[in-house]
């Protein structure tokens, strides 16, 4: 069975933005242009995916967001606070900034409940709060049969639970997701489709994601950008992707079909 959404959140009324792109333009060394005058609003409270083929600049756009990048040009803005210039622990620590990284993310070596002990004393120094808040995350992502187990011999769908899960110990109000749901399969996909959409309505995250398994995106999104020769070519909710010309011309092709 497929992993329905039940409310999309396209718009807030009267509502400013929680994170802003501004004319941003990014380039590596001097020919190599990746994202092109880019703007972007997120409300907060948003699922946004990001789509486009590879090379297309959706990784660099989180990485404008957490700031291991640094634009060229333009400005980004949290809260219409330009950080634009922030370092990425001023980031995560002011405006709660989260990042689940598509590879790792992990301590290899160190069991599921070590590793969440090892980020939890650094992020949460009351040690009985610390304490309540790794078993709240290991009951809720149903990590209690393997918290003894190395990170390494965990399953695939295993590390991303355990992933996500240590992403939430600082309680972040920004969580960004780096291709969540690749290499996985279809079981554990609709599992964390499940939690993505989860994550949105218990913990009011705001959510920026990029994969390339569009269809399987497009069922957590409120919204999707597609990104295509260093510009954004279409936006919008998925059904009206399907009817966007440029969405097909630049990624999804003429038979592609959401549902």
């Amino acid at each position: 069975m497929s992993v329905i959404k039940k409310f999309r959140i396209t718009k807030i009324k009267n509502s400013k933005p929680l994170i802003s792109l501004k004319k941003i333009s990014l380039s590596f060394k001097k020919n190599h242009l990746i994202l092109d005058n880019i703007s972007l609003d997120i409300s907060k409270g948003q699922v946004i995916g990001l789509l486009g083929p590879n090379g297309a600049g959706k990784s660099s756009m989180m990485n404008l967001i957490t700031g291991a990048l640094k634009p060229n040009f333009g400005d980004i803005m949290i809260n219409s606070e330009n950080i634009t210039n922030y370092p990425i622990f001023t980031r995560t620590k002011k405006f709660k900034i989260s990042f689940v990284p598509q590879i790792g993310g992990f301590f290899s070596d160190l069991t599921a409940e070590d590793n969440l002990n090892a980020i939890g004393e650094i992020l949460i120094k009351d040690v009985k709060q610390r304490k309540l808040k790794i078993e709240e995350l290991i009951t809720k992502f149903e990590l209690d049969a393997v918290r003894k187990v190395e990170a390494k011999f965990l399953s695939g769908g295993m590390k991303r639970r355990l992933v996500i899960s240590m992403s939430l110990l600082g309680n972040p109000e920004i969580l960004l997701m780096d291709e969540p749901l690749a290499a996985l399969d279809p079981q554990t996909i609709q599992m964390l489709q499940s939690i993505i959409i989860r994550l949105q309505s218990e913990y009011n995250l705001t959510i920026l994601i990029t994969d390339h398994q569009a269809r399987d995106l497009l069922v957590v999104c409120d919204r999707a950008v597609i990104l295509s020769n260093s510009k954004i070519v279409a936006e919008g909710t998925p059904n009206q992707l399907m009817q966007n010309e440029n969405a097909a011309k630049y990624y999804f092709g003429e038979n592609f079909k959401f549902k």
